[in-house]
């Protein structure tokens, strides 16, 4: 029994090993996008609202859905329960797009040397999250569980405001900080992360086509609807918890880098972890 079980114990501990580096690092990217600035076009504001091309790269090269649970996870857990800025039920529809979205994503790609079916996952990834999350959002308004907000200057249809957000969103966080740096680590990073978990890389599937399983196309709709349930929800004030602590106030804007080092810290310990119990490498795809 026991020669039986090791194996499935020791897949098990790559899997959290991943989840939890993928975790930090998402908290990370997620925290450094905060402190960036944003800037001022007119009645636009453009900012980086994440580094998404970390989970993204990240999910193409172990293709598992801890690592693509984990991404929104880190943002959560880092980026909003430490920073007391936790808002609840609603926090809930990101991590399930996000999730779904890095999953596909992932299968998506068959050859991580492949350009094209690179671009088409990060692509994907980004608009599967932020397109549904723009149209729940148009939804709240329409059916009167939340208010519209004109902005001056822009016109006022909560349709065109809310797709110039996406657009914007769309240039800055989905091109320039999503497919082109995506593109560029992914296959460069091939075979060089994951033995640092002690992990096999994922299969080169040669000439094989970009395609989506039929499984995927049912739990992406599934995504979609609790995503929206879950929204509409919060909307209408059925929330389980609004963490916001006021000891923040007295801390000020230095107070970020505190979740960054925890982040950080745990990122180092589990790729030591890691190396040092670096054996024969395990498939852990899911």
């Amino acid at each position: 029994m026991e020669r039986v079980l090791r194996p499935e114990r020791k897949n098990s501990s790559k899997d959290l090993m991943l989840f939890i580096l993928v975790l930090a690092l998402s908290g990370i990217e997620n925290l450094i996008a905060e402190v960036l600035p944003e800037f001022q076009l007119g009645p636009i504001e453009v900012g980086i609202s994440s580094f998404i091309f970390v989970p993204i790269v990240l999910c193409i090269l172990f293709d598992s859905f801890w690592a693509a649970l984990a991404a929104p996870i880190g943002e959560l857990v880092f980026a909003d329960l430490i920073l007391g800025e936790f808002g609840g039920l609603g926090e809930f529809e990101e991590v399930i797009l996000l999730t779904m979205g890095l999953y596909i994503a992932g299968k998506m790609v068959k050859d991580v040397t492949n350009r094209k079916q690179i671009a088409a996952a990060a692509l994907f990834a980004f608009i599967f999250q932020d397109l549904i999350g723009t149209f729940i959002d148009m939804t709240k308004v329409w059916v009167g569980i939340e208010d519209f907000e004109a902005i001056s200057g822009l016109p006022e249809s909560v349709f065109a405001l809310e797709m110039i957000d996406f657009l914007v969103e769309f240039a800055v966080t989905g091109i320039i900080f999503g497919l082109i740096p995506t593109l560029y680590f992914a296959p460069r990073l091939y075979g060089k992360i994951e033995p640092l978990l002690g992990i096999k890389p994922r299969l080169i599937e040669k000439g094989a086509a970009l395609n989506v399983p039929i499984r995927l196309i049912g739990g992406a709709i599934i995504a979609v609807i609790a995503a929206a349930a879950v929204s509409m929800l919060s909307g209408a004030g059925f929330n389980i918890i609004e963490w916001e602590p006021e000891f923040l106030d007295q801390f000020g804007q230095w107070y970020i880098w505190v979740p960054i080092t925890i982040a950080a810290i745990v990122a180092i310990v589990v790729i030591w972890l890691g190396k040092s119990n670096n054996g024969e490498g395990q498939d852990i795809n899911v």
